[in-house]
């Protein structure tokens, strides 16, 4: 892994006597093939005029042959496979369907503003669930409710499975068995004859008045350009082929809703927060990408629009950095070969959104859903904002990932899962760094995940003030 390429080799520490040649050894950074796949998440022609049921009827549609071949696997080639129209009762048959969960938690704009009941506003919650919830089918036609063998609390709405049962007198549908899309198919990974790594870094959190976050993201940009540490962390940080940042890249802090409502004459010389970040940010992008090739995904608070898929950051913010070629600004969702490796992520909306509305808590188990559910966003556009699609849904997966991430997680974790037909998936939870300290490293040859934390001890906690670097 890294740490053994980076670990101190006899007579190459800071300590010992400088070489008598005026220049030390240099360290080639390797570089890699790269191509960016996230044409699909292009947004053309900016329509907001249309209904959002268009996007369940194309997802429903797009998915109904993938799943009908999977229930024939499941259940047998001979599986009834009914639409709701066409049920009979205590018939034993296969239904594909679009789920709904009914919620009585789930905030509701009309419900807040409602006049005539004199209603509270609902306090904000973790989670959305309760034991009153129900789940339902719909496919083009008609809905039926869902009763048996499926777990309620763990489902979202717009989520595409098969169910397999009998519909009772009392016209409820009993639940047997189901199943999901599960892994699309996988192109083989190529056989790397040495390490080369990509670093993943997401909430920067520019903007804040935490300093330590500032302090650590400075040494993560020195450890990356190899201005950090003896031979040994320079000859580790060639390596680092590319850097991905995944998002929130601004503070929450800096987010102004009352500018919008004030009026003019009293924000008329008010600079809004994030120009300074966005600065900051161009500054900071500047050592990177005059040592390698760093790709910029938005996030939630960054200076792009809100709904799913978020367009590239504008090149005018940064003056500075986008004068290089190595600067790639990218979607959000992203996805990337980079040396054969594909790559497919997000900054962390759809999982922070699935884990208000189901009983997972954990980000891994979120990201191994949506693969197995075969779609990267199920929850929208019920909860989530995204593009009114009506033509086809970008969010299906069409490919399997070697790696697939998801940025602002709380902590650090990675984990391998395969799929029924030898596929191998990296899932990976990229910490926020202004909270965490932490950054992860990827290695293209082997799949494995290994975290970069930076770790400050004020004067007040610690009376020999120190800087931790470990990997």
């Amino acid at each position: 892994m890294f740490s053994d390429l980076s670990a101190q080799t006899e007579g190459s520490s800071l300590l010992c006597r400088p070489a008598s040649e005026d220049q030390g050894p240099v360290f080639e950074r390797m570089s890699l093939s790269y191509s960016l796949c996230s044409d699909q998440f292009g947004v053309r022609e900016r329509s907001f005029s249309r209904q959002y049921a268009h996007i369940y009827a194309t997802r429903l549609m797009q998915m109904r042959p993938l799943l009908s071949e999977r229930a024939q696997q499941k259940w047998g080639s001979n599986v009834l496979i009914r639409k709701l129209c066409d049920l009979q009762t205590g018939e034993q048959c296969c239904i594909v369907g679009t789920l709904f969960k009914r919620m009585d938690l789930q905030p509701s704009i009309l419900r807040e503003i409602s006049d005539e009941h004199n209603l509270l506003p609902q306090p904000a919650r973790a989670k959305y669930i309760s034991e009153t919830d129900e789940l339902i089918l719909e496919d083009e036609l008609q809905r039926i409710k869902l009763e048996g063998k499926i777990d309620r609390d763990k489902c979202v709405t717009g989520s595409v499975i098969a169910i397999y049962g009998a519909e009772r007198n009392d016209g409820k549908f009993t639940v047997e068995d189901f199943c999901m899309a599960d892994l699309p198919l996988q192109t083989p990974r190529p056989a790397l004859s040495s390490d080369r790594f990509v670093l993943l870094a997401s909430g920067l959190g520019l903007g804040s008045s935490n300093a330590d976050s500032m302090l650590g993201l400075q040494l993560l940009i020195d450890m990356v350009t190899g201005q950090l540490g003896d031979q040994g962390e320079q000859s580790g940080a060639a390596t680092i082929s590319r850097v991905l940042l995944a998002g929130n890249l601004l503070s929450q802090s800096i987010q102004d809703k009352d500018a919008l409502t004030k009026p003019k004459y009293l924000t008329k010389k008010t600079q809004a927060g994030s120009v300074e970040a966005i600065r900051l940010l161009d500054e900071l992008l500047l050592q990177l990408v005059a040592s390698l090739p760093v790709d910029v995904m938005p996030g939630q608070y960054d200076p792009t629009n809100y709904t799913l898929p978020q367009q590239p950051l504008h090149r005018c913010m940064f003056p500075l950095s986008s004068v290089y070629p190595t600067l790639q600004l990218s979607s959000n969702p992203y996805i990337a070969n980079i040396d054969g490796v594909r790559f497919l992520g997000t900054s962390g909306q759809n999982v922070s959104d699935i884990q208000k509305y189901s009983s997972m808590d954990s980000h891994l188990e979120i990201l191994e859903e949506t693969l197995r559910l075969r779609h990267l966003a199920p929850t929208a556009p019920d909860t989530l904002g995204c593009y009114p699609f009506y033509q086809k849904d970008p969010f299906i997966l069409e490919e399997c990932p070697h790696v697939y991430f998801s940025g602002s997680a709380p902590t650090f974790d990675s984990k391998l899962i395969k799929g029924p037909d030898g596929q191998e998936v990296l899932l990976v939870s990229i910490p926020e760094f202004s909270s965490t300290q932490t950054a992860c490293l990827v290695n293209l040859r082997t799949l494995e995940c290994e975290p970069v934390s930076f770790s400050a001890f004020s004067a007040d906690e610690d009376e020999e003030s120190e800087m931790n670097i470990s990997h």
